[in-house]
């Protein structure tokens, strides 16, 4: 299997995940649970998993972008240039959505633990994670979209 074949999947899975996730799963386990305190624990529970799943998926993909980038032309004709900073492009955007997987996992969902404990601001820190799911949903369809673009050139 080729690179960029490996790269779609690993994107798809991503994407994939997050979406199953954040439009399906969790929207039905709070609908036929019903009670927010029953399910809320169990969709983080998931979510947290659905981070650590982006987290490893991303930097399994930014090892096969790093290996693309390796097999790239070393002349500076500009297609090899164009191909280099697509290839950049790509990875930056791979950097980000994983920030943000850790940035929920490590920043955000410990403050909407103790904010339902405590009685703080969980309005706030539930709407900052969602933000975070949501960017990581888009910049992962995004990049679905940049390397499934180039696989019908490998």
């Amino acid at each position: 299997m080729g690179l960029q074949r490996v790269a779609v999947l690993l994107a798809a899975l991503w994407w994939g995940g997050i979406t199953g996730l954040s439009f399906l799963a969790v929207p039905t386990l709070f609908a036929v649970l019903g009670n927010p305190a029953v399910a809320g624990p169990v969709a983080a529970r998931l979510f947290s998993m659905q981070c650590w799943a982006g987290i490893a998926l991303g930097v399994l993909l930014m090892l096969v972008l790093r290996r693309q980038r390796s097999g790239l032309p070393q002349e500076a004709s500009s297609h090899a240039l164009a191909a280099l900073r697509g290839l950049l492009v790509t990875m930056v955007l791979v950097a980000l959505a994983v920030a943000l997987a850790m940035g929920q996992e490590f920043g955000v969902a410990p403050h909407i633990v103790s904010a339902r404990a405590t009685g703080g601001n969980l309005r706030f820190w539930h709407s900052l994670g969602s933000v975070m799911v949501l960017g990581q949903w888009l910049l992962a369809g995004t990049i679905l979209w940049r390397v499934s673009g180039n696989a019908n050139r490998s």
